[in-house]
This record gives structure tokens, sequence and C-alpha cells, in this order.
């Protein structure tokens, strides 16, 4: 398993027992014997739920699962399984463990805590570039309101990171004798679908029979339809978001910040706006993998929230960069 190995130690909230957790790849882990321990369940209880997680797809096995080598009693080594907080928050559920949630409290405590001191460390080792780091520090200071203004969980944190991540190669494609922008390239020109707000009210129907709530997309005022305009503004006859990446991010923006809807604002922002990257085919590398994962998009979607006004331009420029055809 890739990734530097950190070992963390929890202790129940009585006192009583204490377990030595893994953190990797900027998540907690726990091996199956551990899992039984926490929740009090017999193991082949908690393994007969963790194949029915991934037998039902709930979660990606490859992402959330992985090896480990550990010294058994008689002193060989051998390979564990071990699994990531997602996977031991859909065991919790499924044993309907109190501990559970106690410690995915604790676990999202600690990841906060990895994710600051990781930015600490990238910012520190990016301070040899400082015209490289103009872009990336606006964009941190949105990201240190959302720390300190939300409880992350851990798909945000991890998201929030990835971010940082991505953020940073992109920096890094820069033009060494244009170093106090980033620059938006290898974007895509080429319209396969416009979107309208007719073809959007249309998408957001379809989407209402997946959330019981009857405000779901209920607009508040005009301000969606004008979402939907903005993006394709023009100046002189030339579109002023020319590559179907920048109309997108400015889609996510939009939407996002209009706050047009009485409920359901940031799902319908992100919901549209893979569905536009979809339907103009940059959804997706050749590989079928995703350009944006859906982690970084749910960071991504709070980063906006989160941001002011004057920040725009910065946001979208981080959305294209995390989209473009470089990513």
């Amino acid at each position: 398993m890739p990734g530097n190995n950190e070992i963390v130690i929890y202790t129940t909230p009585d006192g009583k027992e204490t377990f030595e957790v893994n953190l990797k790849k900027e998540s907690v882990w726990l091996d199956a014997h551990q899992l039984a321990r926490l929740f009090k369940r017999d193991r082949s209880v908690i393994v007969r739920h963790i194949n029915n997680v991934y037998s039902a797809k709930e979660l990606d096995k490859k992402s959330t699962c992985a090896k480990i080598a550990q010294v058994a009693q008689d002193g060989k080594k051998r390979q564990m399984l071990i699994y990531n907080l997602d996977t031991i928050i859909s065991v919790g559920y499924r044993v309907n463990s109190k501990r559970g949630t106690q410690f995915r409290i604790w676990a999202t405590h600690v990841l906060k805590e990895h994710l600051i001191k990781g930015y600490t460390i990238n910012e520190k080792r990016m301070r040899e570039d400082r015209a490289k780091l103009t872009e990336f520090q606006k964009t941190s200071r949105i990201m240190g309101r959302l720390l300190q203004n939300k409880s992350l969980d851990s798909t945000e944190a991890t998201g929030l990171l990835k971010v940082i991540l991505d953020y940073q190669k992109a920096l890094h494609l820069l033009d060494e004798y244009d170093l106090q922008k980033l620059e938006i390239k290898k974007v895509t020109t080429q319209e396969r679908f416009r979107i309208s707000y007719q073809k959007a009210r249309y998408e957001l129907e379809r989407l209402k029979s997946h959330y019981p709530s009857g405000l779901f997309g209920l607009e508040k005022d005009q301000s969606f339809s004008g979402s939907i305009g903005a993006i394709y503004q023009t100046f002189d006859k030339k579109d002023l978001y020319p590559s179907i990446e920048e109309k997108a991010a400015h889609l996510l923006y939009f939407v996002v910040k209009n706050h047009s809807f009485i409920d359901g604002n940031k799902r319908i922002a992100t919901s549209l706006f893979l569905w536009f990257l979809n339907e103009n085919k940059i959804l997706y590398h050749e590989d079928g993998s995703k350009r944006l994962a859906d982690n970084a998009l749910v960071a991504l979607t709070l980063l906006i929230a989160e941001s002011k006004a004057e920040e725009k331009d910065t946001m979208v420029k981080v959305i294209v960069n995390l989209i473009n055809q470089n990513n």
C-alpha cells in the first residue's frame, strides 16, 4: 500500500479499550478483527457486512480496501486486509453501533489535523517558487476559512487535500516566464452540447425522483435562468468563456453562488456540472477514469460556497485546471 504510514491511538470514550489505527492515504484504516472489537460483534458478522457493502457496489473495493503486512503470533509476516473510514462507517450503519458514531467523530478530527499539517508541509516545500504561490495562496485562504467554519467529514477532508495537491500540480505547468498567473490551457473548444434553461429544468425533474424533499429544485427567483445564460455571454461577438471547461466551471460557480433554489443548491450545481461535461464528452479520460474525483468535486463545491465575490476568477481557474486535458 503506497504512502507513508502513521499509527494513531484511538481510545473509546469510556477509556476501557484502545486501538492502533493506521493513518494512510488521507484516511484511517482498521482490519476486520479491530472492527469486531470496535462494534462488539463477531468477526464473521463484520466480514459478512463488508462483503455485502462491496457486492452491492456501495463502495469501490480498490480504493477502500488494502493489504498490509503484519506479524502474526507465530512470528511470521502475513498479509492482512484493512478497510478505510468509508467502509468502517458503512459497517457501523449496518450494525447500528453508537461506538461507530463515536469513532467517526474522532477520525474526522484526526483527518482534519492531518490535512492542516499536510498543507503546512506543502506550503513550506513550495516557498522557493514565491511567484507560483500567488494563485495558490488565494485558494488556500478560502480553504482556511472553510476549515474554520465547517466541520468536514472524511470525504470532504480527503477531497480538499486532493484539490490542494492537484492545484499544486497545475501550478507547476505554468510557463517559467509567466509566473504571475495561473493559465487556462489544454482545454476543449469543440461544443457537442449546448445547455439551455429548458434542458436544465428537464434534467432537474429527473433528479427530483432521487430526493424525497418536496422543496428540492423549487426556484426562488429567476436567477437560475440567468446562471445558464451567463455561461454563453459574448463580447464583440466572441464568447467570454470560449472553452467547454470554462463554461462548465462558470456553470458550477454561478449555480452554487446564486442560490436559486429553496433546497438542493449544491447537489443541483454538481449534478448539472457533471451532466454538462458528460454531454460534451469530456467527463472521462480515454481510459474511462473521471477527470475529477467525486470527493474533489465535493471539496470544490464547498470552496465555491465559501469564496468571496472577488475570488471568482481564482475559483474558476482552479476548476478549469482540475478538469482540463492535463489533469
